[in-house]
């Protein structure tokens, strides 16, 4: 299975793998929920259904953030998975476009991989910095990240977000990225997307994606929205 690798396990902006430079306010949670995506991976079909992952504010500038993906195989099994189980801390290291100020906004990422249930058993650890510059035409989102993966194996991602700014409503969005780990599994993938900004709280997405792993195609639809609310004031 890919999922032994380390994409879309440590971050949290959809439709992405990758993620953005800002976090949740204090004492805001955002929910990011995929009801049902699908997956097919040669001749692999998969359903998530759903994928979910809560992002809470702890501190000024730092949230936390705690995921996880319920799978469906819709082979003959028919068996079912919760998989990409991860805490994390995210904190922003800069203040920059994203935060309305001058010049990119750094942040960091680094948790825990936590195991699978009904899937890898495996625990791993993850360091990641991402990098975001917001401009007239164009946000771009740089992400590097270190891991070590479930399988005990090192592992690099190195990926990028363009989407066009927040004044949209409705904002063309696309990534790309590439990962490899210690034992020569790698993934080269693709993604365009749309994000819709129903609200200021609530926004609905939409990607297709479509990867090489190895010598295994991989196509992907993802749809969810991302709904954040202040716990108190």
């Amino acid at each position: 299975m890919l999922s032994c690798l380390f994409a879309a396990e440590a971050f949290a902006y959809r439709p992405f793998d990758g993620t953005d430079a800002a976090v949740a306010d204090l004492r805001e949670v955002e929910i990011e929920l995929g009801p049902i995506q699908f997956l097919r991976e040669g001749t692999d079909r998969t359903l998530a259904a759903p994928a979910l992952i809560f992002n809470i504010g702890i501190f000024q500038g730092w949230e936390a953030v705690l995921e996880g993906r319920r799978e469906r195989s819709l082979g003959q099994e028919g068996r079912s998975s919760l998989v990409d189980n991860g805490a994390f801390l995210k904190g922003v290291l800069r203040e920059g476009s994203l935060q309305d100020k001058s010049g990119p906004s750094v942040a960091t990422e680094f948790g825990a991989l936590l195991p699978d249930v009904h899937g890898d058993p495996g625990t791993g650890a993850s360091l990641g910095l991402i990098v975001s510059q917001q401009g007239r035409g164009l946000t771009v989102h740089g992400n590097f990240v270190a891991a070590l993966n479930r399988a005990h194996h090192g592992d690099l991602f190195v990926g990028t977000i363009f989407e066009v700014p927040l004044d949209f409503p409705l904002r063309p969005v696309a990534e790309v990225y590439y990962e490899r780990d210690t034992a020569g599994a790698w993934t080269a993938s693709g993604l365009v997307g749309a994000i819709w900004r129903w609200s200021d709280t609530l926004s609905f997405d939409v990607g297709v994606r479509r990867a090489r792993a190895g010598r295994t195609n991989v196509d992907e639809i993802r749809a969810g929205l991302t709904w954040g609310f202040a716990l108190w004031r």
